[in-house]
């Protein structure tokens, strides 16, 4: 058996072999970078992973590196591009070597990256993040509301050693028209991993006293643009769309709109355009001012004196006016005094009417009365000579054949069955 056997080297070196013998070339992968780390060479050590989509277990993984003279290059055309810094987390397209060393395994060895891809994985995932934001009805809050006349208490978020945050308050308290305006700093991380977590912070402690704030300005300057994903995540986001004051962003990233841009009241490219949006803003409420000052020392002196005309003009009509609705009332009054007369004498008449003729009706109705009177009485005295029982006292009978009186013994026949009825009862017969 041991001349058959091998070295683990031995079998590590056959791998090797085999591998670059099946997998010559290079190619092109999709994953997700995990553990970037770079050493004091310039080399960049890292972990390429695919996750389950439902689960979002491992599926597979490997390890990586980026020799020093290609990760240099490699990492700023990918900054540069995708605004994104190559760390932890990103889905990334990138063109690999197949190694198999003895010592250190299998391994992929970067030779170039496709930064198009990792922009259209992130459009997508700041469409998922505005998508969810809409459909829970919060996407446009901040844009609603109303931004007030005069915008000088001004709440900053930025940090406090940041060259944008001096630009723009020199820009704000050095204006050209003297306008005062009142920021004060909430200081926060603005690049690096803790953006999200610090600039949520700082618009809760603005929160606690919104009624002392006009606006909340976002700004920073001066950093890599490889650090703008901080601003991209749904918490940040939700945050800035549900915020009760309007929100004015200035991250000083010209390219792209990153998500809180897009939630925000008012989007700005810089600080220092920030600072220039809310001097602009209180200019135009100036120059309303101003407008309005102008009616009231030109314009309403002569208002004032049209209607002090059209008054002067009513006042000269008064008399004759008073004149017409007094002839008017009096013309009015003697038709409704001459109604009243008629109405009176009416009155007196129907009521001379009344005295004279109702004691005659009196007697004539009475009179009516008792003459109807014996009247019925003489046609209840007919009505009671007409009545059966009278007759039947009298001796007379009646005959009944299915109850109907009979009064032709022609339309009797033999074996009818026969009522009689007299006076004081009655007796049955048959017809024979």
């Amino acid at each position: 058996m041991e001349e058959h056997s091998m070295t683990l080297a031995e079998l590590n070196t056959l791998v090797r072999r085999g591998i670059r013998a099946c997998l010559p070339d290079a190619y092109w992968i999709q994953a997700e970078l995990s553990d970037v780390r770079a050493n004091y060479s310039g080399h960049c050590y890292l972990e390429f992973i695919q996750k389950d989509p439902k689960g979002n277990s491992l599926v597979a993984k490997a390890r990586g590196i980026i020799w020093s003279q290609v990760f240099v290059q490699l990492k700023a055309y990918f900054e540069r591009e995708t605004g994104q810094p190559f760390a932890s987390g990103i889905k990334v397209l990138v063109k690999v070597t197949v190694d198999f060393h003895e010592l250190y395994g299998y391994s992929l060895t970067v030779i170039d990256i496709d930064p198009t891809y990792t922009l259209g994985d992130m459009a997508r995932r700041r469409k998922d993040i505005l998508d969810r934001l809409e459909k829970e009805g919060v996407l446009s809050l901040n844009k609603e509301l109303q931004l007030p006349e005069l915008v000088q208490r001004i709440a900053v978020i930025s940090s406090a050693t940041a060259a944008g945050y001096g630009d723009f308050c020199n820009q704000l308290m050095n204006n050209p028209f003297g306008f005062v305006f009142y920021p004060k700093l909430f200081p926060a991380v603005m690049q690096g991993d803790r953006v999200e977590e610090s600039v949520i912070q700082a618009l809760e402690r603005i929160y606690q006293e919104a009624d002392c704030w006009d606006a909340v300005v976002i700004i920073r300057g001066g950093g890599a643009t490889s650090d703008l994903s901080g601003f991209d995540t749904y918490e940040l986001a939700a945050h800035c769309a549900q915020f009760p004051l309007p929100l004015i962003t200035g991250i000083g990233h010209e390219r792209d709109d990153t998500v809180i841009d897009l939630v925000a009241h008012t989007r700005v490219k810089t600080p220092t355009a920030a600072a220039e949006f809310l001097i602009s803003h209180m200019r135009e409420t100036a120059e309303r001012l101003d407008d309005c000052i102008r009616f009231f020392y030109q314009q309403l002196p002569l208002v004032l004196e049209r209607q002090k005309k059209m008054l002067d003009t009513w006042v000269t009509r008064i008399p004759a006016r008073v004149q017409m609705r007094l002839q008017q009332e009096h013309f009015r009054q003697e038709k409704l005094a001459g109604r009243m007369a008629s109405a009176w004498e009416n009155r007196r008449i129907r009521e001379e009417f009344r005295l004279q003729v109702e004691p005659r009706m009196a007697t004539v109705l009475q009179n009516r009365l008792l003459r109807e009177s014996h009247r019925l009485a003489l046609l209840e005295e007919r009505v009671k000579a007409s009545s059966p029982d009278v007759l039947l006292a009298k001796g007379y009978s009646i005959t009944l054949k299915n109850g109907k009186a009979v009064t032709d013994p022609q339309e009797l026949v033999p074996g009818d069955e026969l009522v009689t009825k007299v006076y004081k009862g009655e007796f049955k017969s048959k017809v024979l």
